[in-house]
């Protein structure tokens, strides 16, 4: 179902700061906006476990190693 909102002139340029690019509508903005407060999803905290156990076996590389391996 699609809906209108009414907005104060001064959230419609907050979410307009908000847009990555123009064309991007102001739904993606809010979801974007959404997502930071929503549950991680079982997939994304099964990442962040085995990235934390990657951590905690040394299987990282600092960014600096990396810039010097490839001479940057």
């Amino acid at each position: 179902m699609v809906s209108t909102i009414q907005v104060s002139k001064e959230l419609m340029e907050a979410l307009k700061d908000r847009k990555m690019y123009d064309k991007e509508s102001y739904e993606a903005v809010i979801w974007d906006l959404l997502e930071d407060t929503m549950e991680l999803s079982k997939e994304t905290k099964k990442h962040i476990k085995l990235a934390e156990e990657d951590i905690k076996a040394g299987r990282v590389y600092a960014h600096e190693k990396v810039k010097k391996e490839l001479g940057l």
